[in-house]
């Protein structure tokens, strides 16, 4: 009887014991963040190059990462790029892909596949906390009420947005789909053709500014800012703006806390550089730059915050860090705030041409790294690499199937694994398309303005075709169509397989 209870013990014991061994050996699944900033350029970190401000933080993650020469946003435009980051889609396939006004209705579909819907059916929690701009409801949102569908309707267990954009009303938050802090007794109205009668405007009431309206900003003021459309009331639950920074980093911070202890995904969009640009005043002339400037580093600052966090949970050498902005630069966007004067000699798009709204190579060619202490290895790639590519990319990370045809699973490029990436890519601004297709860029024939006047920035469009190879001519100073008649038509050939047919012939300019 003894023996057999010793062998009952052992068998327990061994049993016990592959338990523990397989548990050990279970893969640990990552936690992911993807940082993105908004209008920041290739040349506006230092580790690019800048001189003028200095990135301490992003400079210390990217060179500990995997850096990326070639990465890329899809569109030189915010909405775009946000819709194809998120869902592996290209954004000129949705024709609502645009920049939207602040009650433009959802432009995801409800039952589209999206990182984080896909991450959470692979036992992730996820959250968006900071900028989001694709669109909110049905359209004829009724801000009072919960506001759906949203954030939350597409795989995002936590939520908390801006409703629109800063320089957008309505100038609140909104927490999965409620408005943060609204007084029911002073409902907000929003109306974005005509004002309410005797609300000030910054167009009718330049004594109440405290910024300066250049163009397309002079509806609804709001902290002495004034606005993108019209609104009324909801006082109480209006922001501030030099405090937003702040306000979402410690949401962060929060939701980081209250989940270390299982896998998440956190989707941190912030809102810097892009205008109004309002750094708290602890900020405030850090820079050479004026309030870009001091945004940039407000936003290093909040990097830097958010890998302390991170390590003083532990956690820090379980997370992978993806960082990168949603489109290139632009310097006036709307308002004096001397962003031109104060610019001098700072490039903030590198050595590129354009920007912000511009086919030309500074309009998508963006700040681009991983990072992940311990598992990335300090590198740097010249392999072709785009937003579009996360979904695919961390479908494989997460053990899931999910990819789109737009989409290329590149997880061993943005490990450092790998020095293949993808070998072309269709860029979009403001409903106009070209290509790339290794170091070859091919932008078909555009007739409108070749500037936009009001933000200084060429946009790309020429009656003739263009043709580059930025192996030779980083810069897009020398159109080579005519000289090179047999690669542009091999451009064109490979531009419509992907684009469709007819659309590397002349096409009209659609400012919309």
């Amino acid at each position: 009887m003894f023996l057999k209870f010793k062998l009952i013990l052992l068998i327990l014991f061994l049993t016990l014991g592959f338990a523990s061994c397989n548990q050990k050996e279970a893969p640990v699944k990552p936690n992911i963040i993807i940082v993105y900033l908004d209008d920041l350029g290739y040349g506006d970190v230092s580790y690019n190059g800048a001189t003028k401000l200095k990135t301490p933080n992003i400079d210390e993650m990217a060179l500990a990462g995997m850096r990326f020469n070639n990465g890329y946003a899809t569109s030189a435009t915010c909405t775009p790029s946000r819709y194809a980051l998120l869902t592996g889609i290209y954004p000129w396939r949705e024709k609502r892909a645009r920049i939207l006004s602040g009650t433009a209705p959802l432009i995801i579909g409800a039952e589209q596949m999206t990182i984080p819907r896909m991450l959470k059916q692979q036992g992730y929690q996820t959250a968006i906390i900071g900028k989001w701009h694709l669109g909110l409801g049905e359209g004829n949102v009724n801000w009072n009420k919960l506001v759906t569908p949203g954030p939350n309707e597409l795989g995002f267990d936590y939520s908390y947005i801006l409703a629109a954009t800063q320089d957008r009303v309505p100038t609140v938050y909104i927490e999965d789909g409620n408005v943060v802090g609204l007084d029911p007794n002073d409902p907000i109205e929003v109306n974005y053709k005509e004002n309410f009668q005797g609300e000030p405007t910054g167009l009718d009431n330049p004594e109440l500014l405290t910024m300066k309206w250049h163009h397309g900003h002079n509806s609804s003021i709001v902290n002495g800012i004034p606005r993108i459309g019209f609104m009324k009331g909801g006082e109480a639950a209006k922001w501030s703006d030099i405090d937003m920074a702040d306000h979402f980093l410690n949401g962060v911070k929060t939701f980081i806390k209250k989940h270390k202890g299982e896998p998440f995904f956190l989707y941190y969009p912030m809102q810097q550089p892009h205008v109004p640009r309002t750094p708290h005043p602890r900020f405030d002339g850090v820079s050479e730059l004026g309030p870009r400037g001091d945004a940039i580093v407000e936003a290093d600052w909040c990097l830097g915050e958010l890998k302390k966090t991170l390590e003083a949970e532990g956690i820090l050498e379980n997370t992978l860090i993806i960082f990168s902005s949603d489109n290139g630069p632009v310097l006036n966007d709307g308002y004096y705030d001397d962003a031109d004067v104060k610019n001098g000699d700072h490039s903030p798009w590198g050595p590129f041409r354009g920007g912000k709204y511009s086919l030309f190579e500074a309009g998508t060619h963006v700040p681009f790294f991983t990072y992940w202490r311990g598992k990335i290895q300090p590198g740097v790639s010249d392999a072709m690499v785009s937003q579009l590519d996360l979904l695919s990319s961390l479908a494989e990370l997460a053990g899931s199937d999910v990819r789109t045809d737009d989409s290329k699973p590149l997880m061993n490029l943005l490990m450092g694994k790998s020095d293949q990436g993808r070998e072309e890519l269709v860029i979009e601004a403001t409903s106009r398309t070209a290509y790339k297709n290794g170091s070859w860029v091919m932008i078909p024939p555009y007739k409108g303005p070749s500037k936009n006047n009001m933000v200084k920035i060429e946009l790309g469009n020429d009656n003739e075709y263009q043709l580059y190879n930025l192996a030779q001519d980083i810069g897009q100073q020398n159109n080579l169509a005519k000289s090179h008649p047999e690669k542009l038509q091999e451009m064109l050939t490979d531009f419509e397989k992907v684009r469709g047919q007819g659309y590397g012939k002349t096409k009209k300019l659609e400012l919309k």
